[in-house]
């Protein structure tokens, strides 16, 4: 089993943490987490983050693991999931990397660019520039240097501005020239599973539900606790999720509560569709229907026979 992994994939509510925490009851499992918001302290309520007292019962990996402040990336995800993959397995368990993220899954699986690390030096003369001069100008000025970047680059695109202006400064070329070159994907046997809902209607409902239910957990106290911060505000990444990004424009005064809610709602529903494009695009993913009564008997015996 030493070179064995799994993967559970699925849209946002769909049920992946049930399902998760059941087969680590039965099996030698470690959750290592593939989800973009969960990274960041004090994100909770928002991203359906285990509470204390089930991270106790089963542990998560890359979880909090940086502040929200900081921008954490596909590359660092790549490099952070190696060593804790390597880590489960010293200790003798499979390590079952569980989440949402699709494109964390894919730089797994298809391994990343060779692009540098971010430089905060760079990026805070970036943003100075852009105060200064608009972001319109720093895509003339991509233009210039990375016309092929430039085309694929929306003008108002800040955050993909920013990093290609940043990967130039750094290395001298041009970031589309990265992308042929690749970091190798991980190589161990795989098991696969995508849990794709077959009625749409079914998961929007549980949706619009689950988001009723962090404002009744105190979404909203959350977010404003987080913006209190000196150092945090609404332009930083993290505060750019879906749901925090909706709760800020209320706190903001931007829209009413209500107004937030169906933004919010409306938001979290297309990324669940986009999330399903991605997996019904992966050919070695088997798929499993979550809203079917033996889906969980299913998913028990495909893992117990991938690890016998």
């Amino acid at each position: 089993m030493e070179n064995k992994i799994i993967m559970l994939k699925g849209p946002t509510a769909c049920g992946k943490t049930d399902h998760a925490f059941k087969l680590v009851k039965n099996h030698p499992l470690e959750i290592i987490s593939v989800d973009s918001v969960m990274v960041y302290k004090g994100l909770d309520i928002g991203s359906a983050k285990p509470t204390s007292e089930e991270l106790k019962l089963c542990p998560h990996h890359l979880i909090d693991v940086c502040e929200p402040t900081e921008n954490y990336s596909a590359g660092e995800f790549y490099q952070d999931v190696q060593q804790v993959i390597q880590s489960i397995i010293r200790k003798g368990k499979i390590p079952f990397l569980v989440g949402g993220t699709m494109m964390y899954f894919r730089v797994l699986e298809r391994g990343i660019s060779q692009l540098p690390s971010a430089n905060p030096t760079v990026r805070k003369q970036i943003d100075s520039e852009a105060a200064a001069n608009g972001w319109a100008k720093l895509h003339q000025e991509l233009q210039r240097i990375d016309p092929t970047a430039a085309k694929k680059i929306d003008p108002s695109d800040k955050q993909r501005i920013q990093r290609a202006l940043e990967v130039h400064r750094i290395t001298g070329k041009p970031i589309s020239s990265f992308h042929g070159e690749h970091k190798q994907p991980i190589d161990y046997q795989r098991l696969n599973l995508s849990l794709v809902p077959s009625k749409r209607d079914i998961l929007y409902k549980r949706i619009e539900n689950r988001f009723d239910a962090m404002l009744d957990q105190g979404l909203v106290s959350e977010v404003g606790h987080l913006l209190s911060k000196n150092s945090l505000t609404s332009s930083h990444n993290s505060m750019k999720s879906v749901g925090y990004k909706q709760i800020c424009e209320f706190i903001e005064n931007k829209c009413s509560l209500d107004e937030a809610r169906a933004k919010a709602v409306v938001a979290t529903r297309r990324l669940a569709k986009r999330q399903l494009t991605w997996l019904r695009s992966d050919p070695d993913s088997l798929v499993v229907d979550p809203l079917h009564r033996k889906s969980e008997v299913d998913i028990e015996g495909r893992v117990s026979q991938f690890l016998n």
